[in-house]
Order: structure tokens, then sequence, then C-alpha cells
């Protein structure tokens, strides 16, 4: 959609939407992010509270109160035959040299936040991307090779290798910022508390490549067993009770360098679903650490899918 058409709808006392596609499927996203006050679409059959993918037969209703001198805008002629728009005082038809002409919605200008928070794939699907299908078997394969390599090898090998077979990282930190911890004035190692964005789930491994801390741990909320088993760095899990997480954090920074990511869940977009500012309690100097990833294939987070499967995604 166009900021044109954006705008000819607020201006709209009341606005209704027409799709060919069953509504329970657009109704929810149409109401919420551009604010469509009537949705019609066609119903799915239903057998014993399911949805069995058929269309149910049945007419469209016009309710008089809504169509009255209304303006309908499509992109298609078959909107002609559809009994909606034949109440329509004026019809407006956008062809493909205007949709070529059009520029992207800025994100800014989004009625409501659009967030992307479920699915693996990184790429629009189309009938060129079932040529990925092709590429799983090998994907799975450097997946696991990569796996081995941050568990078996130093930074000092592991990075250069992970470079050489598609993972580039790249850190940018102060020059004052040296990568050894200070000593405190009783002698004892003064231990760092890095506070990091949630792109992935592999933030605090990233944190740990990036500073080439060798006791770093991570604390997490709800972390996949395989996960942890397979992590090369130390993870604990939070309770999620603010006064017993605190002496935990309090004890995991005594012992060694921690990073924690108060945000609690993953989010691809730039986007603040959530926020615990437990760890300004626990130190009063504070490391926080942008962590960006640029996905190409798969994202190694999803919201319904199987968390086991995100450490082999991920690297695929």
């Amino acid at each position: 959609m166009s900021g044109g058409e954006l705008e000819v709808l607020r201006r709209g006392k009341k606005t209704v939407g027409v799709s060919n596609l069953p509504q329970v499927m657009v109704e929810s996203f149409l109401r919420d992010h551009l604010d469509i006050d009537y949705v019609v679409g066609k119903d799915l059959k239903v057998f014993c509270g399911y949805f069995v993918g058929l269309m149910e037969e049945r007419e469209l209703i016009v309710p008089d109160n809504i169509l009255c001198n209304a303006v309908g805008i499509s992109g298609c002629k078959k909107c002609f035959g559809c009994p909606w728009f034949a109440h329509c005082k004026e019809i407006y038809l956008v062809n493909e040299q205007e949709r070529r002409n059009w520029h992207q919605l800025p994100r800014n200008s989004y009625p409501k936040p659009l967030i992307f928070h479920d699915g693996r794939l990184a790429f629009r699907p189309s009938f060129l991307a079932l040529a990925m299908f092709m590429w799983l078997p090998l994907g799975f394969t450097l997946g696991i090779i990569r796996i081995l390599i941050a568990l078996t090898l130093p930074f000092e090998i592991a990075v250069p290798l992970m470079h050489f077979i598609g993972i580039k990282i790249r850190v940018s930190k102060p020059n004052n910022l040296s990568t050894s911890s200070s000593n405190r004035k009783d002698g004892k190692a003064k231990r760092r508390l890095y506070v990091c964005n949630h792109k992935t789930l592999l933030d605090p491994i990233l944190v740990s490549y990036g500073t080439r801390s060798t006791t770093l741990t991570a604390v997490t909320y709800s972390l996949s067993r395989m996960s942890e088993i397979i992590s090369p760095i130390k993870t604990v899990r939070l309770t999620r009770h603010r006064d017993q997480d605190a002496e935990l954090m309090h004890k995991l920074l005594s012992q060694s360098d921690l990073v924690v990511c108060p945000e609690g869940t993953t989010c691809r977009e730039p986007y603040l679903l959530r926020f615990s500012p437990l760890f300004s309690e626990i130190s009063k100097e504070v490391f926080p650490v942008a962590v960006n990833c640029h996905i190409s294939m798969f994202y190694g987070t999803t919201a319904r899918g199987l968390k086991f499967l995100d450490p082999l995604f991920f690297p695929s």
C-alpha cells in the first residue's frame, strides 16, 4: 500500500475492506493495522470446531447505511462484479504502471507498529524459492560444522574459520575499552556486566566472541535444553522472581563476567516488546552492547516453532 492510499483511508468516515481471502485470515490485520471499520471476506467451513479449508457459499449482504456515498478503490477489474462496488458512487482502479511508481510506506507512517515475530524464512516465498529445498541438506551439514567449530576451537582459530565458511563477525568498540577485566582494591578481578539487545538466540555468544571473554556467563529466560547443552558459554536460567533473580545475578557477577538481555524475548523488528530494568540494580557499571544480525536464508528464532531447532537454523 502506498502513502496516498493510506491517506485516503484516513479521510473516510467509515472504511470497508473487501477480500477474496477468508475473513478470519484478514480481518484482524485490517482492523488492527489499517484501522478498517468493516471487513468482508469469505467464510470457511467448520467441522467440530476446526476449519477444513473449504469456502462457504453465501450471499454478501450490503448494509445501505455503510455504503451511502461510498468511494471504491481496487487493484483489479473483477471488482465490477462485486455487489459491494455496485453501490459505490465512484470507483478508482490502480493499474500496474501506477504500482511501479509507488514508494514503500515508511515504517514511521504505519498506523500501528507491524512486527513479524514468527516463521523461519528470511526471504519472500515465491516459486523460485522452492530451490531452498535443494539447499537444506547442505545447509544443515554446514550448520553442524559451524556448531562444532564454535564448541571445540578457541576464539583465535574459530573466528577466522567462521569467516571463511560464511559467518562474518565485526566488532566496533571504544579505543579505551580493554578486553580484560580490571582489578579492584582488594586485588580481585572486577567483573563486567554486559547488557545487549536481543535479536537472535546467539546474542550472548556473539558478545563473548566480540569481547574475547572466556569466563562469560549468560542468564536466560526460556532457552531450550538443546541450546543449553551445545552452548559454548555457560548459561543460567532465571526464575522470573525479582528477588531470586537479583540474588542469582549478584552471585554470578562475583564469579565471572555476565551478559544479560533485558528484553527477555527476541525481536527481529526495531521494536521493544518487553523490558526488565533489573540489571541496573546489579552493578553500578554497565557495558551496553548493540548487536545487529543480517540473515539471508533462515531465521534462528520463531515464536511458535520448535525451539530446539533454533541453533541449527541460525548457522544454516
